[in-house]
């Protein structure tokens, strides 16, 4: 079984909550798991399945719908049945259900297909398929009362809900057939109305673990062909030939054994079957065709077989596949890359998620070259329609920017690190909950090398804070609480206070309610990972400093008194997370692997967002046109003041570049003191040979992050002289009184606190 993802982990624990939740509310909940493609939304519910069956004491089973043509259910099928263990027995409708059967069995999965239970005949108005048939002894909505007659609860799996589950024929089939005790929807782009609860899994949260690509670029490099005479038809065609060509070579330079697919989407209608043609025959002109395996077709009539050796695998044969709508819900092909799309495509859902399928990463990672993370649409469509809410906008990028083409290089020595950040608390935080929890009683902290003394005092120090320390181990549970039916539409809330009456925690209650202050009070970090460490942290300080041992009964006693007094502990527990953040930054750095490019030189180009970068007019930018990034729908305005600044001094600046924010490997990055990198925002070259690394920050901003970042660019700037003799200058720049401002000693000082240090940059022209 693959391993979970951080993101994955984390919505099936709450995916497992909820069901349980609304399962024993009986009255037939549904929940959305909303999810980008590419995320794995059907792992995520075969582990959910799974670890249901495990958990849920009751008896259950599951139907799960898929919704779309074609065998979608079978693919479902197939992948569910290698991921999970034998507590799921997974069958198929078609093949164990005519005939013999009378109930679908406890913890078995049923798939099945939407399309064959949903057709109708238009003139009887009966089902057309046998299965669905009243005249049948054992048709599927009989199997379905039989299954709930004998008290086994259905959870209804709607695969891609949002091509149709919220029908009139859909609502009478889950509705009057199915009647699930809890119903589960998946889709990257659900419908969330009349929906109990939703779980989402963010983009970013999915491209970080490499299981998506980092961008999608439009239209890439199809300038470079361009001509009066090439029809947009033509000119989209080749470039996306070209550039599989250049793709399939980059992975054999790597030694990745993947070969890019081309996804060649034309139009529905009559219109479609001349697009066909036309592709058809400008792919055989280049060699590829259906003869040679290397052209896949489907269509309506036309259908390529999804699992063949030719498509599936990462390096197989075809290069080239051409569809209609049929392919935009529930599939896979990983090495899809490159996605063609001709006009006379209405349909915003269905962009979205044709666009879903070359977001894929071949073998769920990233890799160190920056193109292969990036997946690429060819189109003459004018408006490319994609909803900001399922994909995160910056990976869309359809504005280029190119260096311009007197550069030479300069070359420069650029510090990468790749990040490995599990968002795990670790031992470390020990001491940083000891030190909050001395801070917060007003204690005296002492390491692990020494005893504390006058435990007496310290009790008492936490009883002045109004902690209760006796153990009580009871609950209070609402008793008889009478609400009339008038009042439940005025009201959200009802006073259940005075009906309580008390009974103990069980181990397992006051377990869970310890472990709930913990989790409420993570800011961010993984509860699994996280908890047991957090719990260990507790049971050693209490066990210090008021000498209460975990041993026997004492780990019930430390719960209770947390659980108890959860208003102070939750907030010292707050505290102490989050100043636990930079000891976990400082230990993901080290963790993480440094890569040193001696010779980094400034990209030949660039890709950008138009929903989250501006254009700014600069003469003297690199790249051309300059795009700058928003924040707050503007552009940093010292960052914009100073490229103005610079474009004045034509005279004395060749050009300037503008390093970009996001942690690529293409920018140009820094190592500081602690092991960790930044990036400049600014590299100029001077008409005398001088590069200047420069980097822009307003005066008494984060003045601790100012010396670190001053500190490494002075470091890096002696190092280089000396080993290399590179003529280089730099520093951070600042904006005071009318003047730019920059700062190049060793040991920084801050503008406020000794303005004599701080040169005025017109000294450097």
């Amino acid at each position: 079984m693959k391993e979970l993802k951080k993101y994955q982990e984390e919505a099936i624990d709450k995916l497992l909550v909820l069901s349980e939740m609304y399962i024993k509310d009986g009255k037939g909940g549904t929940l959305v798991l909303q999810a980008p493609t590419g995320s794995g939304k059907t792992f995520m519910m075969s582990i959910f399945m799974q670890e249901f069956a495990k958990e849920y004491k009751e008896d259950i089973c599951f139907l799960w719908l898929s919704i779309g043509k074609g065998e979608l259910h079978k693919q479902s099928y197939k992948s569910v049945k290698r991921e999970i263990d034998e507590k799921i027995d997974c069958t198929l409708m078609e093949n164990d259900f005519f005939g013999g059967r009378e109930y679908i069995e406890q913890n078995e999965a049923v798939f099945v297909n939407w399309e064959k239970i949903r057709a109708k005949d238009k003139e009887t108005g009966d089902f057309k398929n046998t299965l669905m048939k009243d005249n049948e002894k054992y048709n599927f909505p009989s199997v379905l009362q039989k299954t709930h007659e004998l008290g086994r609860k259905v959870i209804l799996i709607i695969d891609e809900s949002h091509a149709g589950s919220t029908t009139e024929r859909a609502k009478e089939i889950r509705d009057e057939f199915i009647r699930a005790n809890l119903t589960i929807e998946m889709s990257a782009t659900p419908v969330l109305e009349d929906r109990d609860a939703f779980v989402k899994v963010e983009p970013n949260d999915v491209i970080l673990e490499g299981m998506i690509k980092k961008e999608i670029i439009i239209n890439n490099d199809v300038k470079k062909i361009a001509d009066d005479e090439m029809s947009s038809q033509k000119l989209v065609l080749e470039s996306a030939y070209r550039k599989r060509e250049a793709l399939a070579k980059r992975y054999k330079e790597k030694g990745i054994n993947v070969n890019p697919l081309v996804l060649v989407q034309i139009p529905n209608a009559d219109a479609g079957n001349l697009k066909k043609e036309a592709v058809m025959k400008f792919l055989s002109e280049k060699g590829v065709t259906r003869e040679n395996g290397k052209l896949g077709i489907y269509l309506d009539g036309d259908t390529v077989d999804k699992n063949s050796d030719e498509l599936l695998p990462l390096d197989g044969k075809m290069e080239y596949l051409i569809f209609k709508m049929a392919i935009d819900t529930g599939w896979d092909c990983p090495r899809a890359q490159i996605l063609i799309r001709f006009r006379e495509i209405n349909s915003i859902t269905f962009e979205i998620q044709t666009v879903g399928r070359i977001l894929r990463m071949p073998e769920a990672k990233h890799y160190d070259d920056e193109e292969l993370n990036r997946a690429f649409v060819y189109t003459n469509i004018q408006s490319i329609a994609i909803k900001k809410e399922i994909y995160n906008p910056n990976i869309i990028k359809t504005l280029i920017s190119r260096r311009i083409p007197s550069y030479k290089p300069t070359p420069l020595k650029s510090y990468y690190k790749n990040r490995i950040d599990f968002g795990d608390i670790t031992s470390s935080f020990y001491d940083v909950f000891d030190r909050e929890f001395c801070h917060y009683f007003n204690i005296r902290y002492v390491d692990d090398s020494h005893l504390p003394d006058q435990i007496a005092d310290n009790v008492q120090k936490i009883k002045d804070k109004g902690v209760i320390t006796e153990y009580f181990g009871e609950d209070g549970i609402p008793s008889d609480v009478v609400i009339e039916a008038k009042e439940i539409d005025e009201k959200k809330e009802f006073d259940a206070s005075q009906s309580l009456i008390s009974c103990p925690y069980s181990e397992e209650d006051l377990q869970i309610l310890f472990e709930n202050v913990i989790k409420n009070n993570l800011n961010g970090f993984a509860p699994k990972r996280s908890i047991p460490t957090v719990k260990q942290a507790i049971y050693k300080c209490l066990g210090k400093y008021l000498r209460l041992k975990a041993a026997k009964n004492g780990i019930m006693y430390i719960q209770n008194m947390i659980v108890a007094n959860e208003e102070i502990f939750g907030e010292l527990l707050n505290v102490a997370t989050l100043n636990y953040k930079q000891v976990h930054n400082h230990e993901v750095e080290q963790r993480s692997d440094k890569e040193i490019n001696e010779k980094w030189e400034i990209p030949a180009e660039k890709n950008y967002n138009s929903e989250t970068n501006a254009e700014l007019k600069s003469k003297l930018s690199l790249h051309q046109p300059l795009y700058m990034e928003l924040k707050n729908d503007k552009i940093n305005s010292l960052e914009e003041k100073f490229i103005k600044y610079l474009d004045k001094h034509d005279e004395s600046v060749e050009w300037f570049w503008k390093n970009g924010s996001e942690h690529m490997k293409t920018n140009f990055g820094i190592e500081k003191a602690d092991g960790s990198t930044f990036q400049p925002d600014f590299i100029i070259l001077f008409k005398d040979g001088r590069i200047g690394i420069f980097d822009t920050k307003a005066e008494g901003y984060n003045e601790d992050d100012n010396k670190e970042k001053s500190q490494a660019l002075q470091q890096y700037i002696t190092d280089e002289i000396r080993s290399k003799g590179k003529k280089l200058v730099g520093g951070l720049v600042i904006y005071e009184s009318g003047k730019f401002l920059y700062f190049d000693r060793n040991v920084y000082e801050k503008y406020s606190d000794n303005k004599r240090n701080w040169k005025e940059f017109d000294e450097l022209f």
